[in-house]
């Protein structure tokens, strides 16, 4: 169990989220998916007096920042499991990249900024993991050598 834990890129999560909003129509026609995510789900009176109006897309692209925040601290393993993951995480932007580019309902700012959240866990992902890695060999140093 904790194998797929350590394996899965947990940005996977809000792509079939937004995968399931989309193509189940929820959202309805795919013109109108940018429209559904700006509306306001609920509202946060500030003592200032000032009202933020928390839409679909805020929520869920702050839960992609927390999972990327995982995803970070995952990446600073150097076992085998994490080099699986940094190769499906690097599969998922694809997908990511291929839906935004092919199908309607998809380009949207939402969906950029979570693709763009996928791109930096691969980067970050094998860059900490060679930082980590060569830290653990013992060829210290930093990233460049002296």
């Amino acid at each position: 169990m904790f194998v797929l834990v350590d394996i899965f890129p947990l940005l996977a999560i809000p792509l079939l989220i937004y995968n399931f909003i989309v193509l189940t129509g929820i959202a309805g026609a795919p013109e109108n998916v940018q429209l559904w995510f700006a509306a306001p789900v609920f509202t946060i009176h500030a003592f200032s007096g000032d009202a933020w109006d928390v839409s679909t897309a805020d929520i869920l692209i702050l839960f992609g920042i927390a999972l990327l925040f995982v995803e970070v601290v995952k990446s600073t393993r150097t076992d085998s499991l994490s080099l699986i993951n940094h190769g499906i995480a690097a599969l998922v932007f694809v997908i990511f990249l291929v839906q935004f580019l092919t199908m309607r309902g998809f380009t949207t700012s939402v969906y950029c900024i979570l693709m763009a959240m996928q791109l930096v866990d691969v980067v970050a992902g094998y860059t900490v993991t060679a930082v980590a890695a060569r830290r653990d060999i013992g060829s210290g140093g930093g990233i460049l050598p002296h």
